[in-house]
């Protein structure tokens, strides 16, 4: 069998905007080197000047030199019958197979890659990288990040993992026809991919030194894990070539899922994690009665306020509800702090106000409204639980909102009742809200409610055990605490296991 040891110099822009400049190959028979073709390449686009600080090649050494489609012939020649063989042999092949593709033709050779068969073949070391598995091994690089200087320190590394592995048997299963190794990032074992479960859950990417890269949620971990390996996006090909191990936590339903991958995204900030990443500063409305007997409205930041009438994650979110709320209970917005420092309110001239701020209204027939208005408001902030699948048939989970705000997710035993809220807090696992949780539970609220109404009444006994009115007054004449536990609004979907 013969190898073709290849390294290759790019423009640096990823695999998909990546163009080659520099190409050096060595053909072995699996003793020694028989024969060699290295060569400069155009790449027809400017080479960035960070590329030429790192390779040495410039835009003035690549001028004159043949454009890929001039040698694509000569590279198909020379490496026909032979095993693609490259450090991080999937970006060196990719974006070969790229520039192939470009020009009209599908590049296949069957793969191998050296950081795979030394990871299997010399167990144990910091990195595998290139330079650092040269300096470990001996091995002298003359030329560092030119094509022809990298891969002959690669045949020499090449020619250390054929002598370790002296009956061949890694090598042979690394080019069985159904192994899954060329297709996985350089770092991760086939073995710790086998392992992963086929079940829901969050996993999380991590790089050689242990942190975290990425996170996601998944339906099925293996997967979508899998996915994540075999596609090419620039973003996903870089990723997962930084990817040495992937850990997971199930959870047994997709909104747990959903719920744990938001909160740990923000806890980590993984490098590879663009969206869900900034939290947002939250904001309260919260009433308060003057020493005249005028309850008056206002909104401001959470941690200034004891028990908010309602939430929102930004200022102007709360103005807003804050003026929709006054425009429909006709409220004043002197008393609800949405104009300042005036004596009498803009609404009374255009008979929006009823004229609490010119002593025309009595506070007992304003008050009547503002609670009216408080009572809307505080439909925003129903206490419910959310029943869901556990991780196991005997277990089942649950999501806790109170009072409009997330306060977490837990499990229990799948017989468990439940009857307070401090029950629930027992077995809690805390998270934070915010806005991206608030999303998220309310896109399942408004798909579930969709759900029930297309399958009719019996799907209301599938989500869980629903507890009827008379169940509930029953409990509230035992425990008072009850009353904040449940919104009965919500009998049908959301309630008490």
């Amino acid at each position: 069998m013969h190898y073709a040891i290849i390294d290759i110099e790019t423009t640096g822009m990823g695999v998909q905007g990546n163009k080659i400049t520099e190409i050096a190959i060595f053909i072995h028979d699996g003793a020694q080197v028989i024969a060699t073709y290295d060569t400069l390449i155009d790449p027809e686009c400017a080479i960035p000047f960070h590329i030429t600080q790192l390779t040495g090649i410039s835009n003035a050494m690549v001028r004159g030199a043949p454009k890929f489609y001039e040698v694509a012939k000569k590279i198909i020649e020379f490496t026909e019958d032979c095993v693609f063989v490259a450090h991080n042999v999937n970006f060196d092949f990719n974006v070969m197979n790229k520039e192939f593709n470009d020009i009209g033709f599908t590049f296949k050779r069957k793969k191998l890659c050296t950081i795979r068969l030394s990871k299997k073949l010399i167990p144990g070391l910091s990195s595998y990288s290139l330079g650092k598995m040269c300096v470990s091994q001996n091995i002298v690089i003359k030329n560092r990040h030119r094509a022809k200087g990298d891969a002959e320190a690669t045949v020499i590394l090449f020619d250390k993992l054929v002598a370790l592995d002296e009956d061949n048997a890694v090598f042979d299963s690394f080019l069985k026809p159904n192994s899954r190794q060329g297709t996985l990032p350089p770092l991760m074992s086939k073995e710790a991919v086998d392992a992963l479960p086929e079940t829901e859950g969050v996993y999380y990417f991590k790089n050689s030194e242990g942190q975290i890269i990425y996170i996601g949620k998944a339906n099925n971990i293996k997967q979508r894990v899998l996915s994540h390996f075999y596609d090419r996006k620039n973003k996903e090909v870089a990723m997962c070539t930084l990817t040495a191990a992937v850990t997971y936590e199930c959870t047994g339903s997709e909104l747990l899922s959903l719920l744990l991958e938001s909160a740990e995204i923000k806890h980590h900030f993984p490098t590879f994690n663009r969206a869900q990443r900034l939290l947002n500063e939250r904001y309260g409305l919260f009433s308060f009665k003057d020493r005249d007997g005028i309850v008056h409205l206002g909104f401001n930041q959470l941690k200034s306020i004891q028990d908010p009438i309602v939430t929102f994650y930004t200022r102007q979110e709360s103005r807003v509800f804050l003026e929709q709320l006054c425009e429909e209970f006709e409220l004043c917005p002197k008393y609800c702090h949405l104009q300042n420092n005036v004596s009498t309110c803009f609404h009374f001239q255009l008979k929006k106000c009823k004229g609490i701020c010119q002593d025309k209204e009595t506070s007992v027939s304003y008050n009547a409204r503002v609670n009216k208005a408080i009572e809307f408001a505080s439909n925003e902030n129903e206490t419910y639980t959310i029943s869901q699948q556990g991780r196991t048939e005997e277990e089942r989970g649950f999501v806790l909102v109170e009072k409009g705000v997330y306060k977490g997710f837990g499990y229990a035993d799948k017989d468990t009742k439940f009857t307070s809220l401090e029950e629930y807090k027992a077995v809690l696992v805390p998270q934070k809200d915010n806005r991206d949780i608030q999303r998220i539970l309310k896109s399942w609220k408004r798909s579930e409610e969709k759900r029930v109404l297309e399958e009719g009444a019996s799907a209301l006994t599938s989500l869980q055990k629903w507890w009827t009115n008379d169940d509930l007054e029953s409990e509230k004449n035992k425990k008072e605490d009850l009353k904040e536990t449940v919104n009965l609004s919500n009998v049908g979907l959301f309630g008490l296991m």
